[in-house]
């Protein structure tokens, strides 16, 4: 099966994880006197104003499963099957609505848009953020455009950032954009770069983090590092290139060779980096430095400046879906960002 829906989008996080997982939005259990027949017509029969042909799209992206397991359109439901419709998002009441909220679109043409998105826009309506989010100001920048529709699982977003991360972002306008681009991710064939100022010094100029990254068993709104060999979580590696260093802080360039949910944020708290002002993996507390009044004052000051975790999605590239022309792009360090840093860069340790 080659459709994106297969992928699993696993960017950097949805505080809701939605990146890693699929959400039940339906369930039917078969009747014990159910005769054979195809899942499509069994769907078809339950779900009141389903077309045949959304119910067969939602089949082939892997979408549709029979006893927790993806089946084709052509799979004939038996007695007592439990029959499950899925989605790349969390189930919610009411489709996405277009919301005039500003756009800072760096490339777009039919197939495609980039997005640089700014830190405290979620991407994705989900519990507590309803609206507001990405994915309505894209409903309201495409509205004019009838072949878009920002419900449709087979369009839209390819891949997500945290909330509070900044940076790029691309979104695909026809199917067959996502089909490509989500394998593109699945392949590991992009290209990504973050930024991330940490807490801490290193003795190397660049390294490797490889470990499997799962819920945190004792807080769940966080991700844990396991040992690569471990059965919990799933394969994860960053690699990370020392840009400038500050002296109790420095600022990394991190590079994904996999994309799961928190992996930056999680990899570099596991080599005792957090990052700075991440107040969900501990960074906003005062990890390094001296024990006085005034450097405390100072680290308060460079948590107002930058008052989420110090992260931006940088560089990302791609191959074209339909062009095949290998695309690049770099988006620039957000002013919160770089206020901060300059104030770094003028402390004496």
């Amino acid at each position: 099966m080659t459709s994106t829906l297969n992928y699993k989008p696993e960017e950097e996080e949805l505080e809701e994880d939605e990146m890693s997982q699929l959400y039940e939005h339906y369930r039917f259990v078969a009747d014990k006197k159910q005769g054979l027949l195809r899942v499509d017509k069994f769907l078809i029969d339950h779900l009141a104003g389903m077309s045949r042909n959304r119910v067969q799209k939602a089949a082939d992206a892997g979408f549709i499963m029979a006893n927790g397991v993806p089946v084709k359109r052509s799979y004939k439901v038996k007695p007592d099957d439990v029959i499950q419709v899925m989605l790349d998002r969390p189930h919610y009441e009411n489709k996405i609505t277009p919301e005039d909220i500003p756009l800072d679109i760096v490339y777009e043409d039919g197939d495609l848009i980039v997005v640089n998105k700014p830190a405290g826009l979620v991407v994705h309506p989900g519990f507590g953020n309803w609206n507001g989010t990405l994915l309505n100001a894209l409903a309201w920048h495409l509205k004019d455009m009838p072949q878009y529709d920002i419900n449709d699982p087979e369009i839209g977003l390819v891949h997500r950032i945290d909330k509070d991360t900044s940076g790029l972002l691309v979104i695909a306008k026809t199917a067959t954009a996502k089909t490509s681009l989500g394998l593109q991710f699945f392949n590991k064939t992009t290209k990504r770069e973050y930024n991330a100022l940490v807490w801490g010094n290193f003795t190397e100029e660049e390294g490797r983090i490889e470990g499997n990254i799962g819920r945190d068993p004792k807080d769940r709104m966080r991700m844990a590092v396991f040992p690569p060999d471990s059965e919990m979580g799933k394969s994860a590696v960053t690699h990370y290139y020392i840009l400038e260093r500050f002296g109790y802080t420095t600022l990394v360039k991190c590079v994904l060779e996999t994309g799961r949910t928190h992996q930056i944020r999680a990899h570099m708290k596991h080599i005792g980096h957090p990052l700075f002002s991440d107040e969900r993996y501990g960074g906003d507390q005062v990890l390094k430095g001296q024990p006085t009044a005034k450097y405390r004052q100072f680290i308060d000051n460079c948590f107002k400046l930058c008052p989420r975790q110090v992260l931006h999605a940088k560089t990302l590239g791609f191959v074209h879906p339909r062009t095949g022309k290998e695309m690049m792009f770099d988006s620039p360090l957000p002013e919160d960002i770089v206020a901060l840093l300059e104030k770094w860069r003028g402390y004496t340790i």
